[in-house]
C-alpha cells in the first residue's frame, strides 16, 4: 500500500523504488553506501547515448557489488547466485573481447612496421633503430598485458565471492553450537548449498580450461 511504484515492475521501476525507499528499507538490509551503485546504474542504463566498453565494465562491476551485498542476506531461492554467475560470465566475455581488440591493434602495428621498407633499410645503417622500434611497441604491449591482468583478476574475484558466499552459508547452517531439533532440518539446505558451490567451481575450471 505504501510502495512508490506498484508491480509489475520494469528494471527502471525497480531502480526508482530502490532510491525512494533506500533510507527506510534497503539501507537496513545492505550497506547504505551502495546507494551510489543504484544511482550509477540508473544514470547510465537510461541515458540516451551508446555505451563504450569501459562504461559496460563499470555497470557490470556495480551490478556484481549489489548482487553480492544482497546475497549476504539471502540467496533468494537460488536466484541471486545464478544472477551473479551470469554477470560474472558477462564480465569475462567483455574482458576477452577487449583483450582481442588490443591484440588486433598490436598485430596491425607490427604488420605496418614490417612492411615499411624504409625502416628496414635504416635499421641496417642505424643499429639503435631496433631498440627504438621496441620502445614504440611497448605501450600497446602493456595495454594488452593490463587488459589480460584485469580479466584474470575479474575471474579470481568471482571465485572468491562465490566461495565466500557459499562458505558463510554452509558454516551458518552447520554451526554445532546452534544445532537444535529445528536446525537439523537445515542440513539438507547446507548440502544443496555445497552442490551449488561444486557447480560454480566446475564452471570456473571449464573457464580456465578455455
Amino acid at each position: 500500500q505504501i510502495l512508490y511504484l506498484k508491480p509489475p515492475w520494469t528494471l527502471a521501476n525497480l531502480l526508482k523504488c530502490y532510491k525512494k525507499h533506500w533510507m527506510a528499507v534497503f539501507g537496513y538490509v545492505v550497506p547504505r553506501s551502495l546507494l551510489s551503485t543504484i544511482e550509477c546504474l540508473s544514470q547510465h542504463l537510461y541515458a540516451d547515448k551508446p555505451f563504450d566498453s569501459s562504461t559496460v565494465r563499470i555497470l557490470l562491476q556495480e551490478s556484481k557489488k549489489l548482487l553480492h551485498a544482497f546475497s549476504c542476506r539471502s540467496d533468494y531461492n537460488g536466484v541471486l547466485p545464478q544472477a551473479y554467475a551470469e554477470v560474472t560470465k558477462l564480465c569475462e566475455t567483455l574482458g576477452e573481447v577487449r583483450a582481442a581488440l588490443v591484440e588486433q591493434d598490436l598485430s596491425e602495428d607490427i604488420v605496418v612496421l614490417s612492411e615499411n621498407t624504409a625502416c628496414e633499410k635504416m635499421e641496417a645503417t642505424v643499429p639503435n633503430l631496433q631498440s627504438t622500434k621496441e620502445k614504440e611497441l611497448h605501450p600497446s604491449f602493456h595495454v594488452a598485458q593490463e587488459s589480460r591482468h584485469q580479466e584474470i583478476w575479474s575471474v579470481l574475484e568471482g571465485v572468491w565471492n562465490t566461495m565466500n558466499l557459499y562458505s558463510v552459508e554452509l558454516f551458518q547452517k552447520l554451526d554445532a553450537s546452534a544445532v537444535t531439533m529445528a536446525a537439523k532440518a537445515s542440513f539438507e539446505e547446507a548440502f544443496l548449498g555445497l552442490q551449488k558451490l561444486l557447480a560454480a567451481v566446475k564452471d570456473i575450471r571449464e573457464g580456465i580450461g578455455r
